[in-house]
């Protein structure tokens, strides 16, 4: 059993048009799809109400959306767990990831602009010196930005809160899998989706967005999982 951790509750912005319920479900909603509680997290009302400052009232419905939403296990004795990662699921995601990532990308590429590009290039020159740090909660942060800066170009998009649900799902392991991230990402995948979007080159754009996404998480991914399962 996985003993309760001492909870690091990430903080957002809270605007004067969120209502407290709200604001409390953007931010434990933002804390797992960052990584901040690991697979097997313990959470109880106590720890959350103490973490953030706030009464159980407001974190109920919290708990109840995310677990809708699959990011908490509610189990029957009302104990509430951040789900553990298994193979299967971790491959479904993984698949999920490709095919709505891609399809999102491909979809903004006519929306790009040049400005637009050096938006997106500014966040990922962010990333080389979060690396160098190993300030891996802020490397996840960027990463997510970059993409979501491409995807949301769109003015027509749908998607991007199917691809933040599946975010949601992968967060707290994603979080542990990039701990190997200098292992096993030796290809800049967002110089070259940089590239594709410069060239105006779907193709090129598909397959690194693709690249990127496996390259960044399929191989440590299995590998964590399959030390204490069988891939079969």
């Amino acid at each position: 059993m996985a003993r309760q951790q001492q909870l690091n509750v990430p903080e957002i912005a809270s605007g004067a048009e969120l209502t407290t319920q709200e604001y409390v479900y953007k931010r434990l909603r933002y804390a797992i799809m960052v990584g901040a509680f690991p697979p097997g997290t313990n959470l109880t009302m106590r720890g959350l109400a103490d973490a953030l400052g706030l009464s159980p009232t407001p974190i109920r419905e919290a708990i109840r959306r995310l677990s809708s939403e699959h990011a908490i296990e509610v189990k029957q004795n009302r104990r509430m767990i951040v789900p553990r990662m298994t193979l299967g699921r971790f491959e479904e995601l993984l698949a999920l990831r490709v095919t709505l990532e891609t399809h999102a990308a491909e979809r903004a590429l006519p929306y790009i602009s040049d400005i637009i590009i050096d938006k997106i290039e500014c966040i990922d020159r962010k990333m080389g010196p979060a690396l160098e740090n190993d300030d891996l909660d802020l490397l996840t942060i960027l990463n997510q930005e970059f993409h979501r800066a491409l995807y949301t170009v769109n003015p027509n998009q749908v998607s991007m809160p199917v691809i933040e649900s599946v975010w949601l799902q992968l967060g707290p392991f994603q979080r542990q899998v990039i701990e190997d991230v200098k292992d096993y990402y030796k290809i800049d995948r967002h110089i070259e989706i940089l590239n594709a979007l410069r060239s105006r080159d779907v193709a090129a754009l598909v397959i690194a967005t693709e690249s990127d996404i496996r390259e960044g998480m399929s191989r440590s991914g299995r590998q964590r999982l399959t030390r204490v399962q069988p891939a079969g």
